[in-house]
């Protein structure tokens, strides 16, 4: 169990640590207004999305729903970790249906736009949504962590 519980706080480290620079450098690559800048920014975005954000909340998952498993699956019924699982579920849904596809999108126009030495309208759309659904998808875990550290309730 201990083992679990360390791979856990792990994943969330990677994980929650990951999208929250990503943030950080799209942001500084965006406001730079390097083309080139914000071309290599987005490709290495996407590949840390696949190194960390996605290996980071599978690991959560499995280890959480593994260590409910060993404890007892009413423990669900505890607010605490009955609202981060749901919340976990809504990031996971969130990264995988809208940001995913969002950010291939992204990368695509950020390249094509750098080729092309100007900006493209289409990538600043891109962005923005991005960035709104991204905030979204950062605070939930932020959330979540909270809930996990305080466990309201217990």
């Amino acid at each position: 169990m201990r083992i679990l519980l360390a791979i856990h706080i792990l994943a969330s480290v990677v994980f929650v640590g990951n999208i929250i620079t990503a943030a950080f450098w799209k942001i500084r690559a965006d406001r730079s207004g390097s083309l080139e800048s914000i071309a290599i920014t987005s490709r290495s975005l996407q590949l840390a999305d696949f190194a960390f954000t996605m290996p980071g909340i599978s690991a959560l998952l499995v280890t959480g729903i593994w260590m409910v498993g060993i404890t007892g699956w009413q423990r669900f019924q505890e607010p605490w970790l009955g609202i981060s699982f749901v919340l976990l579920i809504l990031t996971a849904t969130i990264w995988a249906a809208g940001l995913v596809p969002l950010q291939k999108r992204m990368t695509r126009l950020a390249r094509d736009q750098s080729a092309a030495g100007q900006a493209d309208p289409a990538y600043r759309q891109a962005s923005r949504t991005w960035s709104m659904m991204g905030g979204v998808a950062t605070l939930l875990p932020v959330v979540i962590l909270v809930l996990m550290a305080l466990k309201p309730g217990v």
